[in-house]
């Protein structure tokens, strides 16, 4: 596909990090020269200079023949025109980055009129990722396939925790509810494992779960644990609004910390039900007054990632049962284990994950059958939903007769509304989908799966 990337922030470049590996002819454009010259010469990219919204500078990046445009500048005004200049010029698929919350309805409502086939809203984004992992209090991650009736979701392993000692198959004998574990990560190692794989304290622990089964699973597993009712935010930014918004639907006690007074005085205004507070979170005797230690969870929103790591470490000391940690710098992934903050979200790398799934499933009318795309572990295991368009020789076959790579698992197979956890007698059938994690880049057909 010819793909036209307008606006080279932290998203952008993901994206086109992303993009560059998997064959796509790609133009970018961003008013930056520096920005523009720096990605030339790490990918394989044309650059232009310029405006993405004007259309002179669209036709000379080729606007007419262009399968998708993706507008991430910072102006969503920008973004939007920029969408409708490039219907006028004939593309039919773009994708807009929009992140004001005063215009998430009236957009949302024109999109189809406006020509965005995708609204992408890292914030809002983020707190939705967010409110799953309060609402699920022992879940670290959680990913849907087949619209929500398969998960792939990442656990702890917590003392206590009944799989520690356990091999995969003595596991299997002993739990009721079906779960297939894909992926372990042990430190800096990351394994998909075999039937006499033993789990160990602090596994992170990522397996495919039928939706209807996984409370079932966490408390056989003794993992469940009891919900949470009081939330303490630090920043009041757009993911700290969207976040509390959200939550004041629900039976929580909200604290949201915000150290620039306009700014706490507007959020007093728009969330009656959210207690609001004037005051640097990352001040020790603030949080102490504040009840940190009383937390069920706690979540750090301010703009600097250090800052968000040290109150995180802070909050652990004091016992939160779930800390959640706004990391930007990948750079700093490598070392959250050690310093013992587990929970993260990046806003650059969901959205990037939902528009390379959004490509993948365009990519789909055109030869691929990649549906879902999924990153795991720091992105060193990629998780793929796959359909099974085309008559295959596998097809019907056991999986135990099936030889596939290395480091390749089949995870699950969604058949209609039923959702299938294999093991070695389980088949796949034409119109299945099926779900694959792999340490392997850039599956784009089953196929690819076999050895």
């Amino acid at each position: 596909m010819k793909i036209v990337i307008v606006g080279l922030g932290t998203i952008g470049k993901t994206i086109l990090r992303s993009l560059s590996q998997m064959g796509h002819t790609i133009v970018i454009i961003d008013e930056s020269k520096d920005k523009v010259e720096n990605m030339i010469e790490k990918y394989d990219v044309t650059g232009i200079v310029g405006n993405g919204a004007c259309m002179d500078i669209l036709i000379e990046a080729g606007i007419k023949d262009t399968d998708l445009a993706i507008f991430l500048t910072n102006s969503d005004e920008l973004n939007v025109f920029a969408c409708l200049t490039a219907k006028k010029a004939g593309v039919n698929n773009t994708i807009a980055r929009v992140r004001n919350p005063d215009y998430r309805k009236q957009i949302s409502d024109m999109k189809d009129e406006l020509g965005i086939s995708m609204i992408v809203n890292p914030e809002k984004e983020t707190a939705e990722e967010i409110f799953n992992l309060i609402n699920l209090p022992s879940i670290a991650q959680m990913e849907h396939f087949a619209k929500g009736k398969a998960l792939l979701a990442e656990i702890v392993v917590d003392e206590g925790c009944s799989l520690i000692g356990e091999t995969l198959i003595s596991l299997g004998r002993k739990l009721n509810t079906k779960v297939l574990v894909c992926a372990v990560q042990r430190g800096d190692e990351v394994i998909i494992p075999s039937g006499t794989f033993m789990f160990e304290l602090g596994d992170r622990v990522h397996f495919t779960s039928d939706a209807n089964s996984l409370r079932d699973f966490l408390a056989e597993a003794k993992l469940e644990k009891s919900p949470f009712k009081n939330v303490m935010i630090v920043g009041g930014d757009k993911i700290g609004y969207y976040l509390a918004e959200d939550l004041s639907k629900k039976k929580y006690n909200i604290k949201l910390l915000e150290s620039n007074l306009r700014r706490a005085e507007e959020l007093a205004d728009i969330l009656p039900k959210v207690t609001i507070i004037h005051g640097n979170g990352t001040q020790h005797d603030l949080l102490m007054e504040e009840g940190i230690d009383a937390m069920d969870a706690f979540v750090a929103l301010t703009d600097i990632d250090e800052e968000n790591m040290i109150v995180s470490m802070f909050a652990n000391k004091m016992n939160v049962t779930k800390t959640i940690t706004q990391i930007k710098n990948d750079d700093l992934y490598d070392m959250l284990g050690e310093l013992g903050i587990e929970n993260t979200v990046s806003p650059k790398r969901i959205v990037a994950d939902r528009i390379i799934s959004y490509i993948r499933a365009l990519t789909n009318k055109r030869g691929s059958n990649v549906l879902t795309l999924y990153r795991l572990v720091n992105d060193r295991v990629e998780a793929l939903e796959f359909l099974a368009k085309k008559e295959e020789k596998f097809f019907n076959k056991p999986l135990k007769t099936v030889k596939t790579k290395e480091n390749c698992l089949i995870a699950c197979i969604i058949r209609e509304n039923e959702v299938i956890i294999p093991d070695g007698n389980s088949v796949i059938m034409r119109g299945d989908n099926v779900i694959v994690v792999t340490t392997h880049k850039n599956f784009d057909d089953l196929n690819d799966i076999l050895d």
